[in-house]
Order: C-alpha cells, then sequence, then structure tokens
C-alpha cells in the first residue's frame, strides 16, 4: 500500500469537530491532526501488521500515521517487535500517542524487557521517560517489580510535566496495588512535593481505594 492510499482511508474517517477537540488535548500545535477516533485507527494499524516495514517508512506527517504505526508494531510478536521499539519510541512526540503504546508481548517478557526500561529512563527525551513508566504502569504493578519501581521512581527526573505525571500515575497505581507498601513510600518523601501531592491526588479519584484511606493519604500531602 502506498503512503497516499493509507492517508486517503484515514481522511474517509475524520471528523472535523473531533480534529479540533483532539488537537488541543494533544497540546503541541506542531501536531498536525486529521481528526480519526482512536477505534478506527487500532482497525486500520491491524491491515498493516503483514507489511509493518513498509509502513514504518512513511513520513511521519500527521499523528493519526505515528499512531497507526506503532499499534501496528504493539501487534507483533515478541522476536519482531523488540527489533523495532527503539525507532518506535523515538516517534513519540505527545502523551496520547506514548500512552496508547501497550505493546501486549511484553506481559509475557517483562523481565527481558526491563534494560529497555532503564534504556529509556536513562534517555533525556521526556517521552522516552514517560513511556518506560507508562510502561511500569501497564505492565509491571505486580508484587515481584514493586521494589524496581520503587527504586526506579526514587531516581527518575520528574522536572518534565509528561514525566512529572506518569510518575504520579505510577505511584497512585502503586497504591491501588501495594496499599501499605506505597504509603510508606510516600512517607519517605522519596519524590519531589509536586509528584508527590499529585500521586496522592490521582490515588484518591479511584475507586478502588476505600474512604478511610483516602482521607489518610490526604494526610500526607506537604
Amino acid at each position: 500500500m502506498r503512503y497516499q492510499e493509507l492517508l486517503n482511508e484515514l481522511q474517509t474517517f475524520a471528523d472535523e469537530d473531533y480534529r479540533i477537540f483532539n488537537k488541543k488535548l494533544l497540546k503541541n500545535d506542531a501536531i498536525s491532526v486529521l481528526g480519526v477516533r482512536v477505534p478506527q485507527l487500532r482497525k486500520i494499524a491491524k491491515k498493516y501488521i503483514d507489511c509493518v516495514d513498509e509502513l514504518l517508512g512513511f513520513p511521519d506527517e500527521y499523528y493519526e500515521v505515528t499512531f497507526v504505526k506503532l499499534t501496528a508494531v504493539s501487534c507483533l510478536k515478541w522476536e519482531e517487535f523488540i527489533k523495532r521499539v527503539d525507532g518506535c519510541v523515538a516517534l513519540i512526540d505527545n502523551w496520547a500517542t506514548c500512552d496508547c503504546f501497550t505493546p501486549k508481548c511484553i506481559e509475557k517478557h517483562k523481565d527481558e524487557f526491563l534494560e529497555f526500561i532503564y534504556k529509556y529512563l536513562a534517555n533525556d527525551g521526556e517521552f522516552y521517560k514517560r513511556f518506560a513508566l507508562t510502561t511500569l504502569l501497564h505492565f509491571y504493578v505486580k508484587e515481584k517489580y514493586f521494589n524496581i519501581i520503587e527504586d526506579i521512581l526514587k531516581t527518575v527526573e520528574t522536572e518534565k510535566y509528561y514525566v512529572h505525571m506518569a510518575a504520579a500515575w505510577l505511584i497512585a497505581e502503586l497504591l491501588i496495588k501495594n496499599y501499605d507498601g506505597a504509603v510508606n513510600f510516600l512517607k519517605e518523601e522519596y519524590t519531589d512535593k509536586k509528584t508527590h501531592n499529585k500521586a496522592i491526588q490521582k490515588a484518591c479519584e479511584s475507586y478502588r481505594l476505600t474512604a478511610e484511606q483516602k482521607t489518610y493519604l490526604k494526610g500526607l500531602k506537604t
């Protein structure tokens, strides 16, 4: 399939009102948006799984094109996915593309993928770090990895907004899955004040904590 054919298909499903809405959500004026909704983008991406390298060669002039690329790669088997993941992470330039890039094969290869997590955390790029944190959030919030996640959260730089928000989101998920351990983590004040308080706020927005737990957490705000 040629690039123009993909664009023609995307434009068939474009909605102007949604384009305006999504453009505001992305908060990046440099990104061009057609206005195609995520469920349709995922359907289109599945058609490219067998020709993913051709797809990856297309220009990234629209948000939707990059989204389709990453979604197609996320459907690959581990051996094929791991060859392309570095190039895909390099394409991420907004929170929505980052948070939707959740390759299913990582679930069965969590230990092997940890080296990539550390590599992306060491990168100065805001969305490299965010992808590392959101990948931990999606796949690693399990007892086996609690200590690893806490060690990462102690050292990750959260000055950049989307890294800060991802770290807070990850801590909130730890509070839901490992309340006592995460409370002790918060008490030690390993993270900066802003991330500490945002994590508590996000945890208190969850229906998975009790009213008593939420009241206690609010008392830990600094």
